[in-house]
């Protein structure tokens, strides 16, 4: 498992796996005009272009015997969705691809995003997640987040609920 940086040549590749994980993930729940809205507007070349040359957004793959199965987008000062603070790191995705869920991708991604937070030396980490995704809800639980508020997500037309998470990171100087 290689955890790669990804470059501004590589945005077909994480659209790809962006709009597949998501699709995959949600699909079941919501409507398909709401599905098309969000993978046709929210996840577009043009969109996910913009966001990678965003100098306060890093997007990283893994990858898998050459083949990209999962992502990660983190967020920091300005870039981030709600506190937009110098001293906290957003991670605002974080999808793996169905087939390889129970693989301890989530996990190695998680690791990595941490890792960035304290070379950063932020004090939180936080994330909003669907407050029916509850799957991902224990995931970051079992990594120390805990809730602390909450905002709404437009998926299409749907306005949805997502609870804010947050894990405060232990910093070298306090």
């Amino acid at each position: 498992m290689i955890i790669e940086h990804v470059a501004i040549t590589q945005v077909h590749v994480l659209q790809s796996i962006a709009q597949k994980s998501f699709f995959d993930t949600f699909y079941m729940v919501n409507s398909k005009e709401d599905m098309d809205d969000y993978l046709q507007n929210n996840l577009s070349v043009e969109r996910l272009s913009s966001e990678l040359n965003n100098p306060f957004s890093q997007f990283y793959m893994v990858k898998i015997e050459e083949e990209y199965v999962g992502y990660i987008k983190l967020n920091f000062g300005m870039a981030q969705n709600e506190f937009k603070e110098d001293h906290a790191i957003e991670i605002e995705r974080l999808y793996i691809l169905h087939e390889y869920h129970g693989q301890k991708i989530g996990q190695a991604l998680f690791s990595h995003a941490m890792s960035i937070a304290a070379s950063k030396k932020v004090d939180y980490v936080w994330l909003g997640v669907w407050e029916h995704n509850h799957k991902a809800i224990a995931f970051y639980q079992k990594n120390g987040f805990v809730a602390f508020s909450k905002h709404p997500f437009i998926l299409g037309q749907d306005e949805q609920v997502d609870i804010l998470m947050k894990k405060k990171i232990k910093n070298q100087n306090g």
